[in-house]
């Protein structure tokens, strides 16, 4: 199938997307100007930490990850959360719903609109095959991309994926004045619990699951990444363990050549 996004255009986009400041952040979450791209922001937990230590090399700095993906249902945080993440931890933020209605000139309103819901979400995969290529960046997804399984497998082995939760009532206290186009319905809250049971065991595959209902933005970030810190430490003992075992069948298999 060919691509429904013109490379050129989506590279082109995407560049500039990179640069911007999304809507509705504070002043504090402004790029830094003079600093490097590696720079943790000045007071900030990440300056601060002992665990995000400034390296020999310039520019670097030791982060639990490199990558990482925010999923969720709408209105969980995963713009505002995704951005200030980037910024604790010095990376490149993409919002993938915004990245789309730049590609294709469209709110995604419209998108839904004239071309249907189908064309938005082969759209949401070909943005996925994009940000999964991407290097130190916190990538915000829309709330039906992880519930794909092709989406989900491609992010999941890209690297860890982060799911927000909120409950139905807090959801559509922060969704109810937007134009979402899967909460054009009688009952909206009906239906955002109704699509939250659906979308339950898809989000539950996450790497790691934290709720934002009644938290500051600092709170959660904060959570996510001494989280994150848990998780590597976690595959480096599972890869050490790995390494071990193969050391000592190699070991025994040559203990077994040599009777």
């Amino acid at each position: 199938m060919s691509d429904l996004l013109p490379s050129a255009a989506l590279e082109a986009e995407l560049q500039a997307h990179l640069r911007e400041v999304p809507d509705g952040v504070g002043s504090t979450s402004q790029p830094r100007q003079g600093a490097s791209e590696g720079d943790p922001a000045p007071g900030s937990r990440a300056a601060q930490s002992s665990r995000l230590l400034a390296m020999n090399m310039p520019g670097l700095m030791h982060r639990p990850v490199s990558w990482l993906a925010l999923a969720g249902f709408m209105g969980t945080g995963k713009s505002r959360i995704g951005w200030e993440l980037s910024r604790e931890l010095s990376l490149h933020f993409v919002d993938t719903d915004k990245l789309i209605a730049r590609v294709v000139g469209k709110s995604i309103p419209e998108v839904f609109a004239e071309q249907g819901e189908g064309y938005f979400r082969s759209c949401e995969s070909e943005i996925v095959r994009r940000v999964t290529r991407l290097e130190h960046a916190v990538v915000s997804l829309g709330g039906g991309t992880f519930i794909h399984e092709a989406n989900r497998r491609e992010l999941l082995r890209r690297g860890p994926v982060v799911v927000l939760t909120a409950s139905p009532e807090t959801v559509y206290a922060r969704t109810r004045n937007s134009d979402r186009p899967l909460l054009r319905v009688p009952d909206p809250l009906a239906r955002i619990s109704e699509l939250m049971a659906e979308r339950e065991q898809a989000y539950g595959q996450g790497t790691i699951h934290v709720h934002s209902d009644g938290r500051p933005s600092e709170e959660i970030v904060a959570e996510i990444v001494e989280r994150l810190w848990d998780w590597q430490d976690a595959q480096t003992d599972s890869a050490q363990g790995t390494e071990q075992e193969l050391e000592a069948l190699d070991l025994e298999a040559m203990e077994r050549a040599c009777d």
